[in-house]
């Protein structure tokens, strides 16, 4: 008798939005705190390896120190946006949450999940804290597993992780980024796992490097406040 595998694969998409109200009410109550700058989103930084007997040693004979690249969350200023840590923590739950399930792994997205088992292979980076982003986009075109981008022509936006993310609880890997007040203004109708992101024209992230998987459906038009994305894909 033949057993055939039978694996899962499942997304959970939510979407969080706070109005620009609660946003300047957040505002409001750090700036009479004497806070102008609050954690955001986790950017790239290289740290120097300046410890330890062999460091020291292949840098001298490099000539130049060794270096790792971390993640850490950058400093905004309050007057760009409030981050969703932030906004939970004075105003509370979000005015509205949206929950949808489903999504099509991409082959590109597949492809790297197959080289990340064969480190020795690996010609890219995986989906770390320090190369994800989520990325939404205006366009409604149906899913194809041949995509490698988000379909928008021009309305699309890749927000790096907030810090903690990505994570991991059993089989299920958590996504989470913050889109504040100016950005991704413009109606959310697709939306993507990407591991690493380009700027075009200084508008933005706009472009993925490796698409894990993307959504079509109707999540509303942003146009101020916070609006915040997370994706929870779960193997068994």
């Amino acid at each position: 008798m033949l057993v055939a595998d039978n694996p899962s694969y499942k997304t959970v998409w939510t979407c969080e939005k706070w109005s620009e109200e609660a946003v300047e009410y957040s505002r409001n109550v750090l700036s009479k705190a004497g806070i102008s700058h609050i954690p955001a989103e986790l950017v790239p930084q290289e740290v120097a390896l300046n410890k330890g007997r062999v460091n020291k040693f292949i840098s001298e004979i490099l000539g130049r120190p060794m270096v790792e690249v971390v993640a850490k969350p950058r400093l905004m200023p309050i007057t760009e946006g409030i981050s969703s840590e932030m906004l939970r923590a004075i105003v509370g739950s979000p005015e509205e949450a949206l929950e949808v399930e489903g999504n099509l792994l991409l082959n590109e997205g597949i492809q790297r999940l197959m080289d990340m088992t064969m480190i020795a292979t690996l010609t890219g980076t995986g989906w770390n804290n320090a190369n994800a982003f989520l990325g939404v986009g205006d366009s409604n075109t149906a899913e194809a597993a041949t995509q490698t981008e988000l379909q928008a022509a021009t309305n699309r936006f890749y927000k790096a992780m907030n810090a903690t993310f990505p994570s991991r609880s059993s089989q299920t890997s958590s996504f989470q980024s913050d889109f504040t007040t100016t950005e991704a203004n413009f109606v959310w109708a697709e939306w993507t796992i990407s591991s690493g992101a380009t700027t075009a024209s200084g508008a933005g992230f706009t472009t993925g490097t490796t698409n894990l998987n993307r959504k079509v459906a109707a999540l509303g038009t942003k146009s101020t406040g916070t609006w915040t994305l997370t994706a929870q894909v779960t193997f068994s």
